[in-house]
């Protein structure tokens, strides 16, 4: 009869496993869920606020443009249903998608004169729709992650 022996020696040498925080693919997950809360929590901000406030201005905005004032209304998509669907990440490359064209929208409409000016603190005063602009495109390319409604 042959003897067996536990010794650590007789196992071959293998590192411990690794945390799922620490797995790529999970990483790239959270990531992706950072991005898409934060997009989706700060564009809903001025979205409830336009809500609450009322939709006057924003439509007066639209008809001093020759646009039919209803078309003022679309912002709601871009700044509540966008940003919901961002945030939830239920069909969120659209939502995406919604936001960006708003904030494409919001810079012609509101800030076109701001494009070559900086803020007194040496900051581009356009930053903020920028940094939206660019976050829901990055959304809109990679998807949601797996933190989502529908992982795609």
């Amino acid at each position: 009869m042959q003897q067996t022996s536990d010794s650590p020696r007789d196992y071959p040498a293998r590192s411990p496993p690794k945390p799922d925080c620490m797995n790529p693919n999970t990483q790239h997950d959270i990531a992706k869920l950072l991005l898409r809360v934060t997009l989706g929590a700060l564009v809903l901000l001025h979205g409830i606020a336009k809500l609450n406030g009322g939709m006057g201005h924003i439509v007066r905005m639209v008809e001093a443009q020759g646009w039919p004032g209803f078309i003022g209304y679309f912002v709601l998509l871009g700044e509540v249903l966008g940003p919901l669907m961002v945030l939830t990440g239920f069909h969120a490359r659209i939502g995406a998608l919604l936001v960006a064209i708003n904030m494409l929208v919001a810079v012609y409409l509101v800030h076109l004169g701001d494009l070559g000016r900086f803020t007194g603190q040496g900051g581009w005063a356009l930053e903020l729709q920028a940094m939206f602009f660019a976050s829901a495109v990055v959304i809109a390319l990679v998807g949601p992650g797996g933190y989502s409604v529908n992982q795609r």
